[in-house]
């Protein structure tokens, strides 16, 4: 297996919608394209079952 020790950046298309998706060592983060802020979720939450817990207060606390 070759190891993730810097960010992975690839670019998706949801619902005619661009998104950029970054995968690094500590979690992911999907963005719109051209926007800084996003949905991140860590890897440690992931794992522990509380990434739905994580989303939801992201989401609660992220007003634009």
């Amino acid at each position: 297996m070759t190891p993730l020790d810097k960010p992975l950046r690839r670019e998706l298309s949801v619902n005619d919608t661009t998104y950029t998706l970054v995968i690094d060592p500590t979690g992911l983060k999907l963005t719109e394209k051209g926007r800084r802020r996003g949905v991140e979720l860590r890897w440690v939450d992931l794992v522990n079952g509380d990434a739905g817990l994580a989303a939801a207060l992201q989401a609660s606390t992220d007003k634009e």
